[in-house]
């Protein structure tokens, strides 16, 4: 499997501006979060990226992009149809061949050398079919998430055969659908933002597109629920921890996790000693 196209959306609600917003990377330049993604896309094998924005959004998204800029193609989303809508509105960038699928909102510290993306990218090369990265998550947040549901993969406590998805459920859904044997009790496989899609689920979102769905939004799990069906659809559990900079301290989460994987280490944990220490000292007088 060739993947060098990727599609990032930025056009959902909560998630306009956020990829614009700078922080410190782990080489200790500051940059856009959009560039920091980018850089994700690029090192998994993205020669070309799609980037699905609100009206008005380009010209910021192309400065945000940095050095990266000329690998953008941009595709407007006139109206807020749903998830599934906006990832369909790249179909004719993809060009009915696989692509790297990675939300804006989210950054990512891998373990280890391998970024996350390169983690997904490689094993569905390796294995010739949809991957998606997923993370085992507390019930408690499973209404920020899609979830799946399946069983592993013999030899590989990593990998897992994806039967269901549901798009956030709530603890008692998951409880009867998306257990999974081996996941620690009270923890679901949750995804991860990155994504590697076979051309079938651009055609099962037309598919759905076509039906008209009674004025709902068009939803990209019911789409992956439906891949499931149809074709192998993987889950890995990825080497890493992802960061949803849309939540409250997000951001300041993301930094943190950035900065204390990165040259600047020992630095940012000086600095919070000294803080927690000239708290701990205030608080005593």
């Amino acid at each position: 499997m060739k993947i060098t196209k990727a599609v990032i959306t930025t056009a959902g609600r909560g998630q306009r501006g956020l990829p614009a917003q700078s922080l410190v990377d782990r080489d200790g330049v500051e940059k856009k979060a959009l560039e920091i993604i980018l850089d994700e896309v690029v090192d998994a094998g993205a020669e070309a990226v799609c980037l699905v924005t609100a009206p008005g959004d380009e010209p910021v998204y192309r400065a945000a992009a940095g050095a990266h800029a000329p690998l953008l193609t941009f595709v407007t989303q006139p109206e807020p149809l749903g998830y599934g809508h906006a990832v369909l509105l790249a179909r004719q960038f993809t060009a009915g061949q696989p692509f790297l699928h990675l939300v804006s909102d989210h950054l990512y510290v891998a373990r280890g050398a391998t970024r996350s993306a390169r983690q997904v990218a490689d094993l569905a090369r390796a294995e010739g079919c949809a991957v998606s990265a997923v993370q085992p998550t507390r019930e408690s947040v499973l209404r920020f998430y899609g979830t799946v549901g399946g069983r592993r993969v013999a030899q590989r406590p990593d990998l897992y055969e994806i039967q269901h998805v549901l798009e956030k459920p709530t603890p008692s859904e998951a409880e009867q659908v998306l257990s999974v044997p081996g996941v620690r009790a009270g923890f679901y496989l949750c995804f991860f933002g990155i994504h590697v899609f076979t051309p079938l689920v651009m055609d099962i979102l037309a598919e759905q597109a076509a039906l008209g769905r009674g004025g709902r939004p068009l939803d990209l799990s019911s789409t992956l629920a439906e891949l499931a069906r149809r074709e192998r659809y993987l889950a890995l559990e990825v080497a890493g921890q992802r960061h949803n900079i849309g939540l409250k301290y997000g951001l300041l989460t993301a930094q943190l996790a950035l900065a204390l994987d990165g040259v600047d280490r020992e630095k940012i944990l000086a600095q919070i000693v000294d803080l927690l220490a000239q708290r701990n000292s205030a608080h005593s007088e």
